[in-house]
């Protein structure tokens, strides 16, 4: 279910089937499982893919270079980072263009939770089944099974049935 009066889908977005999406969402040249739910002021960028029976809840931001595995949730207000050295302008004063920055890609493994407000740094994985506390910034690779919290996140604990 698309309510495309109030959102922009560029028609090169892959649709799995019984994808819901919510007003106000930007998509453009990713890819979206079947089952997912993508909610209200979500940004998903060309070369992000998500999985199926995904939530994505509102006001997150997916960039370029983050895949999303299957049943992963994604708490509101999570931000993806894809740049490691991000600027505007090159060392002369030129806006930067397509050439003059690296996508370094980042990977949210299956069952895995992000809480509200994280974020989540280029280049790194989120194990299976890892829980993301709300308003962590997670610079390092996340165990699976494990949960984190703080900035920079660390482990409090591996559930081991995860």
């Amino acid at each position: 279910m698309v309510n495309a009066e109030f959102s922009r889908i560029a028609p090169d977005v892959k649709l799995g089937k019984n994808v819901k999406i919510y007003a106000f969402v930007n998509l453009y040249g990713c890819e979206i499982g079947d089952d997912s739910r993508v909610g209200t002021f979500v940004e998903i960028q060309k070369g992000a893919r998500i999985g199926k029976r995904v939530k994505v809840s509102s006001h997150s931001f997916i960039c370029e270079g983050v895949t999303i595995e299957d049943e992963v949730f994604i708490g509101h207000g999570v931000m993806f980072i894809n740049d490691k050295y991000p600027r505007a302008t090159t060392t002369d004063g030129q806006l930067q263009t397509d050439a003059d920055w690296v996508c370094t890609p980042t990977l949210i493994k299956r069952r895995a939770s992000l809480g509200s407000n994280a974020t989540v740094l280029c280049g790194v994985t989120i194990g299976e089944g890892a829980i993301v506390g709300a308003g962590s910034v997670v610079t390092h690779n996340v165990p699976d099974g494990a949960v984190v919290a703080g900035n920079p996140a660390h482990i409090l604990r591996i559930n081991k049935e995860a």
